[in-house]
């Protein structure tokens, strides 16, 4: 399988643009470089505090992790999906997969975090060489369908064979919770990336983020994120054809033509998984019809 995340964001570009910083005309520099659910992160401040508070933010991405990664064996989701049900669910379990759910029914049930299964099977087959069968996508279709899930305050259950992902929204939803961290410090003017990106504030240089898309489009950002997904950032074969987005109603990779789409909109985690969706749209006006229901939300780039 062929790793490259869906960043269309130049990375020249994204370091040009930052530092990720506190408005504060001196004070020390601190640079923190990892990962965030799967995706490189970054995080650059400039303030008195600057470790002290990059600190602050690992513990709060570690912490996240722990409820919503499918790379850790024993955060929440992943013992959600091995036993098939979760007690007591972390509540930004419960927030992520309220806004999943929002967007499911406003795409037309196009983005689908029970989609996991398939993406499992279509990694196993890659591993091989291959293809699943249509027998096997047929099976593993019975496995999902987001109607399948009960969701309550107190209990998650999953029918037996199901698991979730939410892949397509959790590196925006990382990024809204360090957001709110910051500005819980009184900090503000800061650019995140972790994957996705999340404005607090606008540029401490005066004026807007701005921020450069592969296709030379600028987008200016703030207080919004912009989310940009591309059916093709991650393969499941070497030869780049078989991309990491899973229709649904399919069971296959997207054959839209979308090589990306980029939205903003007030949250990360929104943009995220509405970008997700509009690369399983297979028109601009189905786009516009999804949008048209988080008014907030801007279709920024389509190529």
């Amino acid at each position: 399988m062929t790793i490259t995340r869906r960043r269309l964001i130049s990375i020249s570009a994204a370091w040009a643009l930052m530092p990720v910083a506190a408005r504060a005309a001196t004070g020390s520099r601190h640079l923190w470089m990892g990962q965030a659910m799967g995706a490189r992160a970054s995080l650059r401040l400039a303030h008195p505090d600057a470790e002290a508070i990059a600190a602050r933010v690992m513990a709060e991405i570690k912490r996240l992790e722990d409820i919503l990664s499918l790379y850790r064996p024993h955060s929440a989701l992943s013992r959600l999906n091995r036993v098939g049900q979760l007690e007591a669910p972390p509540f930004e379990l419960l927030e992520c997969l309220s806004l999943a759910g929002s967007v499911h029914w406003a795409s037309g049930g196009r983005f689908d975090p029970t989609v996991q299964p398939l993406w499992a099977l279509w990694a196993e087959a890659a591993t091989q060489g291959m293809q699943p069968d249509r027998s096997a996508i047929a099976a593993t279709l019975r496995r999902t369908g987001w109607k399948k899930i009960d969701i309550g305050a107190g209990i998650v259950t999953l029918r037996p064979g199901m698991a979730l992902t939410l892949n397509g929204i959790g590196q925006g939803y990382v990024a809204d919770r360090v957001a709110a961290l910051l500005e819980a410090e009184g900090l503000t003017d800061i650019l995140i990336d972790t994957g996705e990106m999340r404005a607090l504030g606008g540029s401490p240089d005066g004026g807007d983020w701005s921020v450069r898309l592969q296709s030379e489009r600028r987008v200016h950002l703030r207080q919004r994120a912009l989310a940009t997904s591309a059916p093709l950032g991650t393969t499941f074969d070497q030869s780049g054809r078989d991309g990491h987005i899973i229709d649904p109603m399919t069971g296959r990779p997207t054959s839209i033509a979308w090589r990306s789409v980029s939205i903003t909109a007030p949250s990360a985690a929104l943009a995220d998984a509405l970008t997700t969706a509009a690369c399983l749209m297979p028109d601009r006006d189905s786009i516009d019809d999804m949008l048209r229901q988080f008014p907030d939300a801007r279709l920024d780039s389509l190529s």
